[in-house]
């Protein structure tokens, strides 16, 4: 048990890629440090469209929120017009009822994943388009949340230019946030990855995984966050087959018939940046 009386406590300045971290750390009468309290750790899902965190990044989301992150989820639409084909088929909504119905599921399925905060920038969808007002909106969010990664889509989608576009903006609010003159007297941020979700056809977006995560422990979150997205049920199955087969990937990759690791449920991302590192694994 630890007296306070007889600790010294200092706050310090951690300077890690030109960005100072504050570090709360304790240390005993003769000045040896004795435990540093961990810092806070966040991530950044930046989504096209309502539903699209889900089926990409829900198992990652849950995974990283059991792990103490507190994960953040920018939706930039709804996915109102091109992605509530469903609703539109039914007939009798309105444009505002479709939007506000894409919302209450997308806030079902964060419940789900145990999300931390969701943002909806309600930009409107196909086309996806952002001005410099919104980019900066979404430049204020990065360099609040100060994440240590970030998520978003393919570089490329021939099918959905709104998925592509998300990314191209992101990155680009990444640099923003990054410049010590955009709004200075801010907490820049610092390099966090960007990883790229897996999009729906992989071999046409040109996009190649190098990470596979093991989400089996919280596949049953995901799942139940699949199936609050009623507006596209047609993708309930497709993205759970995609899940059993990146966790075959998984298994071969971590060592296969040598001993790897047997993940019945993992998800794949592209990351952009290197890495660095003091030693190969």
């Amino acid at each position: 048990m630890f007296y306070f009386s007889r600790l010294l406590v200092l706050a310090i300045l951690r300077i890690n890629s030109g960005k100072p971290k504050p570090a709360l750390v304790f240390f005993n009468i003769d000045r040896e440090p004795i435990f540093k309290m961990s810092e806070k750790k966040t991530a950044l899902v930046v989504s096209a469209h309502a539903a699209d965190f889900v089926w990409r990044a829900g198992g990652a989301i849950a995974l990283h929120q059991a792990k103490g992150y507190e994960v953040t989820v920018a939706c930039l639409s709804y996915g109102e017009r091109g992605e509530s084909a469903k609703l539109w088929k039914k007939g009798g909504y309105s444009l505002e009822q479709v939007k506000k119905a894409r919302r209450v599921e997308a806030e079902n399925a964060a419940k789900a994943l145990d999300v931390h905060d969701i943002k909806f920038f309600d930009l409107g969808d196909y086309p996806l388009e952002m001005d410099r007002e919104a980019k900066f909106r979404l430049v204020d969010l990065i360099r609040k949340v100060q994440p240590n990664f970030m998520m978003s889509h393919s570089q490329y989608d021939p099918y959905n230019t709104d998925h592509s576009y998300a990314t191209a903006v992101t990155m680009e609010c990444r640099m923003i946030a990054q410049a010590w003159g955009h709004n200075p007297g801010e907490k820049v941020l610092s390099a966090p990855q960007l990883y790229l979700f897996e999009p729906h056809q992989t071999e046409q977006m040109g996009w190649k995984p190098d990470v596979f995560l093991d989400i089996s422990e919280v596949w049953e979150k995901k799942r139940a966050a699949i199936e609050c997205m009623q507006g596209q049920e047609h993708l309930w199955n497709f993205y759970t087959n995609v899940a059993q087969n990146r966790g075959n990937h998984f298994r071969r990759n971590s060592g296969g018939m040598s001993g790897g690791r047997p993940a019945q449920y993992a998800e794949g991302f592209q990351s952009i940046y290197p890495r660095t590192v003091d030693e190969l694994t």
